[in-house]
């Protein structure tokens, strides 16, 4: 029996998150693939990684034949449902860098991310991306003794690597509490290195860019496996010069590539709009994105309609590294998210929680985010971000471009290029080990608050996460 190749109404999708909900017009489904296609490049995954590099690849070439295929809908992912932060944060440290590929590999890795962040701006400046895009850096809080040792910590340690004042500079209390008005603030940084996004709407944008380049976007196509030069799916099968896995926290569905990344799941919330009042007591003029520096990650912005949009870790990882959809929503971790940005704005006690959602994001099993490319194999990959995506997959387009057509350049040079990491361990030795240490980043936060300084679960959590 032929396969359905009518899309339905893409309305269902607003659901997604925040983000999608507040894209403008009609939601189409493009169709699926018609049959079995023949290219130079098949990308796996219309995610902001397989559309960066669709992008960069056809402006490159444009008589290279590009084919992007998407089991649901481009953006579909953590693409477009993350936290807004397109930043210059990279997964591992420099000291990590360094040590993996030489002195000053780190250095290199963080000024291509700083440069990538300049680089969105400018391709959704020129391209028309309309997605709120505003480089007002990123204010990492300090709200504990603990936590301000490790802002001075950090300091010390940007430092030490070359990385001055204009990069990364110390906030006194005062200083941190003009910019972010929230509680107990001790001190922070700043880093102008980082601009506040509507994901939905960058990807959104940049999948109907790719489109006008005349690079087809094949959606409701599952991908079953890929192979050197083939990509089997449900609606046919794709021969191809390169074959590039964008898969990111959906990897583990491809045949043979189970224990490649995790998807572990990161969740937020979103108030409704708030009044001016309440944003002359917060802060965030300049749209800064922020956090603080306890164990268990959290992350926010100012939209710019006005909302909080807040989010973090603490969804527990599901066995099997099974990905539902019921696990976008979590009652117990949204509420937690809730009590935690009313803890940081107590004039949000009464605010209204509008959005809630979630999705999964992928990891590596020594969290190092990695791009590459295997010739005989006709295989390209990036992925395994941790959550620091937004920007990374921009500098994964490029390089996959320079890759894929066998340039040597600065981007190929990177530490990050060709970087192998191993596999997770079988079940159910990840399913412990991973929810061990959600669980022990909640307690070392909750030990330094009652104790007032660091201790052991902090140094626990530090090996088993690495670099």
């Amino acid at each position: 029996m032929e396969a359905d190749l009518t899309p339905p109404s893409g309305e269902r999708y607003r659901a997604l998150s925040l983000w999608w909900d507040g894209l403008p017009g009609g939601l189409t489904v493009r169709p699926g693939l018609p049959g079995d296609l023949e290219v130079d490049v098949a990308v796996v995954g219309a995610g902001l990684t397989g559309l960066w590099t669709a992008y960069y690849l056809s402006q490159a070439d444009p008589g290279l034949r590009i084919a992007v295929l998407e089991r649901d809908v481009a953006g579909f992912g953590a693409s477009g449902r993350n936290g807004g932060w397109c930043s210059a944060l990279f997964s591992v440290s420099e000291s990590t860098l360094d040590k993996a590929a030489g002195p000053g590999s780190g250095t290199a890795q963080r000024l291509a991310m700083e440069e990538t962040v300049r680089e969105v701006g400018r391709v959704v400046a020129a391209e028309g991306i309309e997605c709120a895009f505003h480089q007002g850096g990123t204010v990492v809080l300090a709200r504990t003794p603990a936590q301000l040792q490790r802002t001075h910590q950090e300091i010390a340690e940007a430092r030490l690597h070359g990385i001055g004042e204009e990069d990364l500079r110390f906030l006194s209390a005062t200083e941190a509490h003009e910019q972010v008005g929230a509680s107990d603030v001790l001190g922070g940084t700043f880093t102008p290195h980082c601009a506040s996004v509507d994901p939905a709407r960058l990807v959104r944008g940049l999948a109907h860019v790719v489109e006008g380049q005349g690079v087809p976007i094949y959606e409701r196509t599952t991908v079953r496996s890929i192979a050197p030069g083939v990509v089997t799916t449900d609606r046919g099968t794709v021969r191809a010069g390169t074959v590039v896995r964008a898969t990111e926290g959906y990897t583990r569905t491809l045949e043979g590539h189970d224990r490649d990344l995790v998807p572990v799941y990161s969740l937020m919330i979103a108030t409704e709009p708030l009044p001016d009042a309440f944003w002359d007591e917060a802060g965030l003029a300049d749209r800064q994105t922020f956090a603080d520096h306890r164990h268990l990650v959290i992350y926010g912005q100012r939209t710019a309609d006005g909302r909080m949009a807040f989010g973090g870790r603490g969804a527990p990882y599901h066995f099997g590294s099974a990905i539902r959809p019921e696990y976008d929503r979590d009652a117990g971790v949204h509420e937690a998210l809730r009590r935690t940005l009313v803890e940081l704005f107590p004039a949000l006690g009464g605010a209204e929680v509008t959005h809630a959602w979630g999705g999964p994001l992928g990891i590596s099993r020594d969290w190092f985010s990695s791009v590459g490319i295997d010739r005989t194999a006709r295989m390209a990959w990036a992925g395994g971000y941790v959550g620091d995506g937004l920007s990374t997959t921009n500098l994964a387009g490029r390089t996959l471009r320079d890759l894929i057509l066998g340039a040597s350049t600065e981007l190929t040079a990177l530490p990050w290029v060709n970087h192998r990491s191993r596999k997770w361990e079988p079940e159910p030795f990840r399913y412990v080990g991973i929810n061990a240490g959600l669980r022990l980043a909640g307690t070392a936060d909750r030990a330094e608050d009652h104790k007032g300084r660091g201790t052991w679960h902090a140094a626990a959590l530090g090996k088993l996460v690495g670099g």
